[in-house]
């Protein structure tokens, strides 16, 4: 490794998180952390409208998250390993010179193609950006100051994704939406000039054998057909041919690509990373709970809007106490890591967490925020603060310094992973089930009430949005029995109230947008 690296990364003698240089530099990485995380959640709320200025179809409107998954999870390892080799700084300053460009572009773009095209990439800045900065500061801070950094880290990125949800509908609402993208631009102005005022410069370290160019290309063409293929599933279907069919051509690329790794006597990744003390296992709980934690948000978000007739702007002023939980469990977290290690946080998050999910499960129909959702929320989040800081702790404290790139980037990858089971498995489920109350044309939802009285509260509603009329063919009330038997009373012709709760806009492909990482398929439902 060269002497510029290790110039770059070494701390100076005590607490180099005690100085000022020191703050600065964790407050610049958080910043970029905070970018990469709100811009997801951001844009999310901001797709209904991107929608009817650009004219997409609800099909091809998935692209715009679509796009930037794809190449973010795709290039995640490459970009990773790439900034042990070729040097952590400039991979963070070409990373984030990308994703302002890409995002002025998006602001920009005047038609479907061009906001597609700069989000894919938007996409593959971020692959760069997010691993250098994690790798920047597992290797610039040390011992305690590593812990206490990390938790800071964790609590910033779960923080972003509720603050974007909020600022999305702010900037939509009130600027427009293009300035979802255009706000990227002051944010990656001051992380690269951070990056060359505070950073000291870094050239990497030449690797015996030359470059591992197969091994680039097998992993990534694996990891962008992995990610592909689960942000398609929900709308192919889990048992789908394409579906299965591009998991066994991943599957089938992972493994040549192993096999190549075995091969090589210097590997693009080497596969003793994986025999450090925690880090598997911090990867695979990261992907299995954040699984959970989207699929949470999905139907949550779903119940605000549907049931309690909530704007995305106050969906996303609700979900603010959830930041107050993981701020706190992210400071316990830092302050615990020293004396009791990263497994006792895991687990008390993980439990705490499930718990907060557990009792939004048991959201009565009829509920309201501040009965049923603000405590269970709280709760939710302080252990996701906990579990968070703790999985980041895990799988990057180990690790050895010309590796840190490559940990980073494989606890990032999880993280995309996991959100991509998450929003398949949510709309599945939603898919599961159908309402059959008269006069739906509605989305499918978790909790179907079958015999709900018209103008009744429930996930399901059975009034029609203002804003979006159905198919009288297809989703008109049944028409009154001619002799209807004895038993039963008539059907009769039932028109909507006017109450608040079904003035909401609740138009299919717009209801469910403002959720972090979801995008609503094109799909008709019919009442069974």
């Amino acid at each position: 490794m060269s002497d510029a690296m290790t110039a770059s990364t070494a701390p100076p003698e005590g607490s180099f998180l005690a100085t000022v240089r020191g703050r600065v530099t964790l407050a610049l990485l958080c910043a970029v952390t905070f970018l990469d995380v709100v811009d997801g959640s951001i844009v999310n709320v901001a797709l209904p409208t991107i929608r009817t200025h650009l004219g997409f179809s609800v099909q091809n409107l998935q692209w715009v998250v679509s796009g930037y998954l794809i190449t973010y999870g795709g290039f995640l390892l490459l970009g990773g390993r790439a900034g042990d080799l070729l040097g952590r700084r400039r991979l963070l300053i070409a990373g984030t010179a990308l994703f302002a460009a890409s995002s002025l572009a998006c602001g920009l773009a005047d038609s479907q193609g061009l906001l597609v095209g700069a989000r894919l990439a938007q996409g593959f800045g971020a692959a760069m950006m997010s691993p250098a900065a994690l790798s920047i500061l597992t290797t610039t801070f040390q011992d305690s100051d590593r812990h206490k950094a990390l938790g800071v880290w964790a609590g910033i990125s779960g923080l972003a994704a509720a603050v974007g949800v909020f600022f999305g509908g702010l900037l939509t609402q009130d600027f427009g939406w293009r300035w979802v993208f255009f706000v990227n631009l002051p944010l990656c102005a001051l992380a690269l000039f951070g990056a060359f005022r505070i950073l000291k410069a870094d050239h990497g370290r030449s690797v015996p054998g030359g470059f591992d160019a197969l091994g680039a290309v097998l992993v990534t063409a694996s990891m962008l057909l992995l990610i592909f293929t689960l942000v398609k599933a929900p709308d192919e279907g889990w048992g789908a041919g394409r579906t299965i069919g591009g998991l066994a051509a991943s599957a089938v690329l992972m493994a040549a690509f192993v096999v190549n790794e075995q091969r090589r006597a210097h590997p693009l990744v080497p596969l003793s990373i994986f025999r450090i003390k925690g880090l598997a296992a911090a990867d695979a709980t990261q992907v299995i709970a954040w699984a959970g934690f989207y699929s949470m948000f999905f139907f949550v978000t779903l119940y605000m809007q549907n049931v309690l007739g909530y704007s995305q702007l106050r969906t996303g002023l609700s979900y603010l106490p959830v930041t107050v939980g993981i701020g706190f469990g992210s400071t316990v977290a830092t302050k615990m890591f020293v004396r009791t290690g990263t497994r006792p946080i895991i687990v008390s998050g993980a439990l705490l967490a499930a718990g907060g999910i557990l009792w939004l499960s048991r959201i009565p129909v009829d509920g309201t925020y501040l009965g049923n959702l603000l405590a269970p929320l709280v709760v939710m989040g302080a252990g996701l603060g906990l579990l968070y800081a703790g999985v980041q702790t895990a799988a990057n404290a180990g690790v050895p310094e010309h590796q840190a790139g490559l940990a980073a980037a494989l606890i990032t990858t999880s993280f995309q992973l996991g959100s991509a089971l998450g929003r398949g498995d949510s709309w599945r489920c939603s898919a599961g089930s159908r309402p059959a109350a008269p006069a739906t044309c509605w989305p499918p939802t978790p909790r179907p009430r079958r015999h709900s009285p018209p103008g009744s509260s429930g996930l399901c509603s059975s009034a029609p949005s203002a804003s979006w009329q159905p198919e009288p063919s297809r989703c008109a009330p049944p028409t009154p029995a001619a002799n209807p038997p004895p038993h039963q009373k008539p059907n009769k012709t039932w028109n909507p109230p006017t109450t608040p709760h079904n003035t909401t806009q609740r138009n299919p492909g717009t209801a469910f947008n403002a959720i972090p990482g979801f995008s609503l398929p094109s799909t008709s439902w019919t009442a069974s």
